[in-house]
């Protein structure tokens, strides 16, 4: 297994990130969301591989395979571990992929360290722009939303985490295009994460405002959402970062939630290998 030394921007704490790498070509970062790991990419890896692309996907800290420390999990800290990443591996002409959660990584590295080493970008059910609600974003989340995700998780995690999955997927509406097998192993790998990083990151998603990054945008940018996300609604976030990002390219998929990578797997993957392939 892969893995790779980085440090918090508040201590010099060293922990190994855990990633994997595939595939020839141009590299695609892909980035998982909360509170998942790299496994979420499952069917996205193969057939970004056999278009013809270097694939890695890596476990944030506190994620899956990563190490779980007891801090870190603002975006600047998360946005150096990427940048890390890159700088190890020693990557030019990359295209960052940001699903849910990592699409603030995107943002916030693109914001911190502009985009000399990336090609592309894509933000796919992502939370940027800004997901909580103030005076000038009022079609965000309001607070109290993400004090009842924290509550949740600090009562009955695991509970929690398996309402959270059903709705992450609108699973009621999708029995056709997802198995309860899936939903669970969902679940499974969300609950190996760190309990902290859990807590910590609803903070991170639902708090930093990533409006200026977006600004920095200057390469072609893919933004991809479901009309039928319940989980990060597609005003504040995908509507609002296209009319930001500057000649981005706005998909929204008709009827899908929030975690389309699983119930609208091949029109994702049909918008995703396009757009690179441009």
């Amino acid at each position: 297994m892969n893995y790779l030394e980085t440090t918090s921007t508040e201590n010099d704490e060293s922990i190994k990130l855990f990633y994997h790498d595939y595939g020839s070509g141009d590299p695609v970062i892909l980035i998982h969301g909360w509170p998942l790991s790299h496994q979420m990419w499952e069917y996205q890896v193969e057939p970004l591989i056999n278009a013809g692309h270097r694939v890695i996907a890596y476990d944030r800290r506190g994620f899956g395979k990563s190490d779980k420390p007891w801090g870190g999990y603002d975006y600047d800290t998360l946005a150096k571990d990427l940048n890390d990443l890159i700088n190890v591996l020693n990557l030019t002409n990359i295209t960052l992929v940001g699903f849910s959660m990592g699409g603030g990584e995107v943002s916030r590295y693109i914001g911190n360290y502009g985009t000399s080493k990336l090609k592309k970008a894509a933000l796919i059910s992502s939370v940027a722009a800004f997901m909580l609600k103030t005076d000038d974003n009022p079609k965000g989340v309001p607070a109290e939303t993400f004090e009842q995700f924290k509550a949740g998780v600090r009562k009955d995690r695991l509970s929690f985490l398996e309402d959270f999955g059903n709705n992450f997927v609108n699973y009621g509406d999708n029995k056709d295009r997802i198995s309860k097998s899936q939903v669970h192993f969902n679940w499974s790998v969300a609950s190996q994460a760190s309990p902290k990083a859990t807590v910590d990151c609803i903070d991170s998603f639902g708090t930093t405002d990533f409006r200026e990054d977006l600004k920095s945008f200057d390469i072609p940018t893919l933004i991809v959402h479901g009309d039928a996300d319940q989980v990060v609604p597609i005003e504040p976030s995908a509507k609002q970062a296209a009319s930001i990002v500057k000649g981005s390219t706005l998909e929204i998929i008709n009827d899908a939630p929030h975690g389309l990578v699983f119930t609208h797997t091949e029109e994702l993957n049909k918008i995703l290998i396009d757009f690179l392939a441009k």
